[in-house]
């Protein structure tokens, strides 16, 4: 009675093949072989295959969303503190970082005696003047 159940058990789950041939003792002749290992084998490989492109591509979907919310932010950023620093936008917090001011004032008062100076040296050295 035992083997009726065990080989009825066995083929609704489609490892068994009905017209196997196995002992009478019901626990000793309770055996798969090997093509039904090899298939069972194949089949769980297959399963976890499915499985893994499954979760691989979810997580490549939900990587790419942070990656872009990520990329948004960096970018809002960076243009803020470029445009502060430009002066277009006002200060944050009294924190000036508006450096255009500083700039042109050194360059002012640096840079453009000397290129005067130099401009009015090579105007010696132009022919016909």
């Amino acid at each position: 009675m035992a083997r009726a159940e065990t080989q009825t058990k066995s083929t609704q789950n489609g490892f068994r093949d009905p017209l196997m041939d196995q002992h009478d003792i019901p626990f000793i002749g309770d055996f798969y072989t090997k093509a039904e290992v090899d298939k069972m084998v194949a089949d769980a490989l297959e399963e976890a295959r499915a499985i893994d492109e499954k979760s691989m591509a979810d997580h490549n979907f939900k990587a790419t969303i942070i990656s872009i919310v990520l990329g948004f932010i960096c970018l809002a950023l960076f243009v803020d503190g470029l445009l502060r620093i430009l002066g277009i936008i006002p200060p944050f917090m009294d924190l000036d970082v508006n450096v255009i001011d500083d700039i042109i004032d050194k360059v002012e008062s640096d840079i453009m005696p000397m290129v005067q100076d130099t401009a009015q040296k090579a105007q010696r050295y132009i022919p016909g003047r």
